[in-house]
């Protein structure tokens, strides 16, 4: 099992550790609805370092890049990032990740934590064009500063204005001391914030600087389980639940970071499926009684025919409803559907809803 940076860090604060993709990781430290309050309202941190790092440089680093992943990084300019996925070749996705222009010729990928042998191999082994490619995932540390408040909580830790700092680009500046440091206007919860890269040996510094500047906005460690809530309340996928080898971009709703303006792998496979529409299609639903949908849950028809299942669900806590995600036939697809999740032994009534389920007022 390995450990962050942070982990002796945590396990002070009391956290509850658990294993989360090979590291040992805090799950929760007061309460997952406390946490969840705490990222929506005002301001949260969460240690995501397990999260993968790798360089793609040099001349062809954007053929490498364009050639693997679906969304189009030519678009990119130095100081922005773009969400996008790689696709397999049978339809599926290698990884969701996050692409960052750094410098001209320089491109960092943030994969998650689980999938980082997987999506190097697959990177490297679709590298003919000679990109210099350098896995940097165990020197760098990643804290996520998530909620309303996190830019004027942090604001005096940097000499830039980080209300400028648009959704998706970044900047690297000084930050809790520290020179060079990726200030990313990024983040998974749907509440603002930034994420903020910098190295191992510098990372508790960062910490315990930000925890003082926050003091007066009401400022807590945030632990996974709430990263979970709050991420499904935006709707947004988590690899291994909602996407996988098995899910196409095109069904899980990720038809917007697939361009087909340029070529990449599995591309003309996709671009039929799109054409003539998914067989299934990954949906939103709140539930309309009691219950808590979870992962692997069937959904059922009204004669209790199961038609799928749910890839991710929970008790939202801001909206005091079970809400969930999951694959279901395409006529069963459009908002406004009924349909019901097998909770135990009873069918419980749900409604097929547009996303995010968390609105802001």
């Amino acid at each position: 099992m390995k450990n962050t940076a942070l982990t002796e860090t945590h396990e002070a604060l009391g956290a509850k550790m658990v294993p989360f993709a090979g590291y040992n990781m805090p799950v929760q430290y007061e309460g997952v609805n406390i946490e969840h309050e705490t990222v929506r309202e005002a301001v949260g941190v969460f240690d995501v370092s397990h999260m993968g790092e790798f360089l793609i440089e040099g001349p062809n680093a954007l053929d490498l890049i364009q050639k693997v992943c679906s969304n189009d990084a030519s678009k990119l300019t130095i100081g922005r990032a773009q969400y996008s996925c790689m696709p397999n070749d049978k339809g599926g996705i290698v990884d969701d990740l996050i692409v960052y222009r750094v410098k001209e010729e320089t491109y960092l990928l943030v994969v998650n934590a689980s999938n980082i042998e997987k999506d190097w191999n697959w990177i490297a082994s679709h590298n003919d064009m000679g990109a210099e490619m350098k896995d940097i995932s165990e020197g760098y540390s990643l804290l996520a500063i998530q909620g309303p408040k996190a830019v004027e909580a942090m604001q005096s830790l940097t000499s830039v204005d980080l209300s400028a700092i648009k959704f998706y680009h970044f900047e690297v500046a000084n930050f809790a001391g520290i020179e060079h440091v990726i200030i990313s206007a990024t983040g998974y919860t749907g509440s603002g914030g930034f994420e903020i890269y910098c190295k191992n040996s510098e990372v508790k510094q960062v910490w315990d600087k930000v925890f003082e500047a926050g003091a007066d906005f009401g400022i807590k460690p945030i632990g996974l389980a709430a990263r979970d809530t709050l991420r499904l309340e935006m709707g947004y996928c988590l690899y291994g639940n909602d996407i996988n080898d098995e899910t196409s971009p095109i069904e899980a709703g990720l038809g917007w970071i697939t361009k087909f303006s340029k070529d990449f792998i599995n591309a003309e496979a996709l671009k039929k499926e799109k054409e003539r529409g998914p067989e299934r299609k990954l949906i939103a639903f709140e539930l309309q009684d009691r219950g808590i949908p979870r992962q692997g849950y069937d959904i059922v028809d009204n004669n209790g025919k199961k038609i799928g299942e749910v890839t991710s669900g929970t008790m939202s806590p801001s909206m005091g409803k079970g809400i969930g995600l999951g694959y279901v036939p395409t006529i069963f697809a459009d908002v406004g559907s009924n349909i019901n999740i097998q909770i135990r032994k009873n069918a419980v009534s749900a409604e097929v809803v547009k996303l995010p389920f968390y609105k802001k007022e």
